[in-house]
């Protein structure tokens, strides 16, 4: 079977009518590592992890989970544990490593061969354009608070369609961008490193152009795809009781859950933002921005409790009560948030939901048998993927669950002291080692499966056809 062939059957075999998807997701720096391998260029996040004391340890992304060479062992795993989907990022600057102009064949071909071997694993690939890594070359000339980088990355979503549209259908244009713009450019806690309101402003205008000019980009490209973003989306509650925390989350909630949907979606910006992004707008930006999509990406791991700070939003993240719950790397447990926050998503967009990320960090360790048995994961994802079957029990239209993540892999500002896969990675020797937690998840996409099979078994053909 062609590789083209197989992913026309994969996309029969899980399009909506048929089926819920169970995948897990990754990105491209944080797992890929050969960083200076075949004509890469840097990009923000390798010049930022070299600055003395931005990221925990020195820890970096220049070799990672070594995936560059070792995807085919990668792909493997995920064929043992029944996924019927992976979701992984395109390194930006491996296919195009100034951003523009000649494309890099030996980065081309890299993600050629991980699309083939995941259709030959019969494991649907999801490509996503961007999850955080910004060629160095495009911040050195303004980077996202350059407008032009909107039709720059239209070039480069054209780029990744023609490429690879052939055998896959699944587009997502970006991933978290409240978390990149946030970080990077009001906080200053991620790459490239700035604390600016102006360039917070700018950012988020900038990639919601960015991002509508590359759905349509995608469509011209790419025969039936299917394309979305990807958004963080959480309660933000307040972390005491009070009116500046209470005026705090209500900020704090605008940034991190509406400056890039509700624009996408209803092609305006919320209130409490529109008059911030005002200077930077021009006649037919919002129908620019505002391209119908076919599903809305979830991205969600936990509420936040939010308190009044001095910084330019006036909000920061605050400690939840005493009595909640939290994983090793401090955030909350409330499964409940969860299925809320589904039900809340179907209301508001009325499009198909995938969640695209979920999952918990977890201190680690390879017990005497060399085995992992990490039990608090195994509880948490139990937990939450309850929640979600609550949330589709109630009419939420949820079409799909991926895990974050496949590997322990480089946890941005805190390094590899945080471990999020389903998967051990010793660092030291990228020995590939399942947890528990794998073995649990493959155990429930096999059960789900055999459920769907049984029930379809039990259904009239003349009842399947009329639902086709």
């Amino acid at each position: 079977m062609t590789a083209k062939s197989n992913s026309q059957t994969r996309r029969a075999l899980h399009s909506p009518k048929s089926g819920f998807l169970w995948g897990a997701s990754t990105s491209c720096f944080q797992i890929e590592g050969a960083a200076h391998i075949d004509g890469r260029g840097d990009s923000i996040w390798d010049v930022y992890c070299r600055q003395q004391g931005r990221v925990k340890d020195g820890d970096t992304g220049e070799v990672a989970c070594d995936h560059y060479h070792r995807y085919a062992e990668d792909v493997a795993l995920m064929r043992d544990m029944g996924l019927d989907a992976y979701r992984f990022s395109i390194a930006w600057p491996r296919v195009l490593p100034t951003g523009r102009g000649a494309a890099n064949e030996p980065g081309l071909a890299f993600y050629d061969r991980l699309v083939d071997a995941l259709l030959a694993a019969n494991i649907e690939p999801w490509i996503c354009l961007y999850h955080w890594d910004l060629p160095q070359a495009l911040d050195d000339v303004g980077g996202w608070q350059n407008r032009d980088i909107a039709g720059w990355f239209a070039d480069y979503a054209a780029l990744i369609g023609r490429r690879y549209g052939d055998r896959v259908k699944r587009f997502a244009t970006f991933n978290e961008p409240c978390v990149f713009t946030l970080f990077g450019y009001g906080f200053g806690w991620h790459a490239p490193g700035i604390a600016d309101k102006a360039a917070l402003h700018k950012a988020i205008h900038h990639v919601n152009l960015s991002h509508g000019a590359a759905i349509d980009a995608l469509r011209s490209a790419v025969r039936d795809v299917s394309v979305g973003a990807v958004h963080n989306r959480q309660p933000c509650y307040t972390a005491t009781p009070g009116p500046d925390d209470e005026a705090a989350a209500r900020r704090f909630s605008v940034y991190w859950n509406d400056a890039f949907p509700h624009p996408q979606h209803f092609a305006c910006y919320p209130p409490a933002l529109a008059e911030a992004i005002e200077p930077y707008l021009r006649p037919g930006d919002m129908a620019q921005i505002a391209r119908p999509v076919d599903w809305f990406g979830l991205n969600h791991y936990s509420p936040h409790y939010i308190k009044a700070d001095s910084n330019l939003l006036g909000a920061t993240f605050g400690a939840p009560p005493a009595e909640v719950p939290r994983t090793s790397i401090g955030w909350p447990i409330v499964p409940g948030a969860f299925r809320d926050t589904l039900l809340d998503l179907h209301r508001q967009f009325r499009v198909p939901i995938y969640v695209m990320e979920n999952g918990t960090a977890s201190e680690d360790q390879l017990d005497s048998r060399g085995a992992v048995q990490d039990d608090n994961r195994i509880l948490y994802l139990r937990a939450y993927t309850d929640a979600m079957n609550e949330a589709i029990a109630a009419g939420a239209d949820v079409r799909g669950y991926f895990v974050w993540s496949l590997l322990d892999n480089f946890e941005w500002g805190s390094g590899y002291s945080q471990r999020f896969g389903l998967v051990y990675v010793d660092f030291a020797t990228q020995r590939r080692i399942p947890k528990a937690s794998a073995r649990w998840y493959s155990d429930v996409i096999a059960a789900k499966r055999s459920a769907r099979v049984s029930v379809a078994a039990h259904v009239p053909a003349e009842a399947v056809a009329a639902q086709s």
